[in-house]
């Protein structure tokens, strides 16, 4: 782990955290041009994209902002969180796609282009976004946030986090749960999985995400050592209360998938 600065105040998680979108930039091109996206849309996305990263990177900011306030009291503009960042984002991009779809293509030849080609689409979407935040979790690993429980001794699945003064004097040696790790390593086979049904032509990307996703993080949130505020129900914490929102979205999102759009791409073949 090392959250210092590599030179002015950029850490290596700022570094990770552009390589991550980097990436997911990457991933988008080559599988968009690999599918044959029309170039409308991908120019649609791109620029959709563009407003739900910046933006999605404010949403992610004040969300743990928010946490920094329920916590200590205070107010402190520091760190991002992912499901602020990836709720917020994923607000602005929709709205960015469809109203841009809308505007640009309803006088066309093809008025609906954007809707015809969403699935498609939101699945690439989804595989950058995955492989994005895989590389966002290793900058928290080198941040030495969003650790797990703390152990004096050290075990077969923690790594040691160093304690250090202001003048680097070492305090002591703690052991912790590398939970960004784990979740990279998940993170890295989701998106694998998430390629091969996108490549395979699929549109149940985005549902399987959410699903796939959701589950995880319900689960790994019993292992996490930092607190993030609770729920109008006790035993959930705030991100294991987003993640039933988001399996339960994801199991829609399937049966309307199944139900009405592959049916209705059927029968327009």
């Amino acid at each position: 782990m090392y959250p210092y600065p590599l030179f002015l105040d950029v850490t290596l998680y700022d570094v990770l955290v552009l390589i991550g979108v980097i990436a997911a930039f990457f991933v988008f091109v080559l599988y968009a041009d690999k599918l044959k996206l029309p170039k409308k849309i991908q120019i649609l996305v791109l620029i959709s994209a563009v407003v739900g990263v910046g933006l999605g990177f404010v949403a992610a900011g004040l969300v743990q902002s928010i946490y920094f306030y329920i916590e200590n009291g205070t107010f402190k503009w520091q760190g991002m969180t992912f499901y602020g960042g990836l709720i917020g984002g994923a607000a602005f991009f929709l709205g960015a796609y469809f109203l841009g779809g809308y505007l640009w293509f309803r006088k066309s030849e093809t008025p609906n282009l954007h809707l015809k080609h969403a699935m498609q689409t939101f699945g690439i979407v989804i595989c950058a976004v995955t492989i994005a935040h895989a590389i966002g979790r290793i900058g928290c690993l080198t941040a030495g946030c969003c650790h797990g429980e703390v152990f004096e001794e050290a075990r077969w699945y923690t790594l040691p986090i160093h304690r250090i003064t202001n003048s680097g004097k070492l305090l002591r040696i703690e052991h912790a749960v590398p939970i960004p790790m784990y979740e990279t390593f998940f993170l890295l086979d989701l998106f694998a999985l998430l390629s091969w049904r996108v490549l395979k032509r699929k549109g149940d990307a985005l549902p399987m995400y959410m699903v796939l996703y959701g589950v995880w993080r319900f689960c790994i949130e019993y292992a996490r050592a930092d607190d993030r505020g609770e729920t109008l129900l006790n035993i959930l914490s705030p991100s294991q209360l987003t993640a039933i929102l988001m399996i339960l979205g994801g199991v829609a999102l399937f049966v309307v998938y199944y139900k009405v759009i592959k049916k209705r791409e059927q029968k327009s073949e």
